[in-house]
């Protein structure tokens, strides 16, 4: 729970910080007529809505299992992250279209219009570095995903002032090419995220099955694994096994065996969630 807290805390202050980063993108944009940087600012809309719906499904997340989810609630943390995903893809390809339609405009430099990027550059680059401290030091994947989300952003930022500044000088079709360019990196941003989601949605496997039955047979009075099944539960792994151990061992024998199984899989692949089944082991 403290972890959550923690999650939740580092969230909300980074929501903070892009709300300042998109309204000086905005003011900077629209006093240079800058495409780029307009669309820039729409990659911050999205950061600012990826911080609202993340800290919403985390106070869902957190909450313990109940009779309608005897599993939790950590597959909202990962429906989130797939919703984020769907609408940063909505949104980059709007911003390429509505590239595509906008009449090219005189692009004006201003000195403190600079400046307020560079504040912006360096703010991306320090939020960047503590979020992945964070999501190190509490083994959160969503602060991960959202400290590579902010790490796209410095990159897109350099690109952004650099194309601005060439605009100026009179290359008006680098502005519309860095401001498509951002939406690419937006799409490849929401790639990313489903690459990673979409196998916990639909169940995939949380740790190889050849492994799990190996890990199993080394231990004593395991004679054959029938079954074995895991996946992800938001952050933290579930198993499920079926094993046979000899038929003629009685309740509290095979019982023990099943509890020594589940020690070693949690120790060996930090397993949260374990369900062994014994069957009786016959020969023919």
């Amino acid at each position: 729970m403290d972890k959550d807290k923690k999650v939740q805390q580092i969230i909300l202050i980074e929501g903070l910080y892009n709300v300042v980063v998109l309204v000086l993108k905005v003011i900077v944009g629209l006093a240079t007529h800058s495409l780029a940087i307009l669309g820039d600012a729409i990659h911050s809309l999205t950061d600012v809505l990826n911080n609202v719906v993340i800290w919403m499904v985390m106070r869902v997340a957190v909450k313990p299992a109940d009779d309608d989810h005897p599993y939790g609630h950590r597959k909202f943390e990962t429906m989130g992250v797939f919703a984020l995903a769907s609408l940063l893809v909505v949104l980059a390809v709007e911003l390429i279209l509505q590239t595509i339609r906008a009449e090219s405009q005189e692009i004006i430099s201003e000195p403190w219009g600079l400046g307020l990027m560079m504040v912006v550059l360096l703010l991306n680059i320090s939020v960047s570095l503590w979020e992945r401290h964070w999501a190190k030091k509490l083994d959160s994947d969503i602060l991960l995903a959202d400290a590579q989300h902010t790490l796209v952003d410095v990159i897109t930022t350099i690109l952004v002032i650099v194309s601005w500044q060439l605009s100026v000088m009179g290359y008006l079709w680098l502005d519309k090419l860095c401001a498509v360019g951002v939406a690419c990196l937006v799409l490849y941003f929401a790639f990313g995220l489903y690459q990673k989601v979409v196998p916990i949605l639909v169940d995939g496997f949380a740790i190889d099955p050849e492994l799990l039955s190996k890990a199993s047979m080394k231990v004593a009075g395991v004679r054959e694994v029938r079954q074995v099944r895991s996946r992800w539960i938001g952050d933290i792994k579930a198993v499920d096994l079926i094993i046979a151990v000899d038929a003629h061992l009685n309740i509290t024998e095979s019982h023990d065996i099943a509890h020594e199984v589940e020690d070693i899989l949690v120790a060996a692949f930090k397993v949260a969630d374990v369900s062994i089944h014994v069957e009786p082991y016959e020969v023919d």
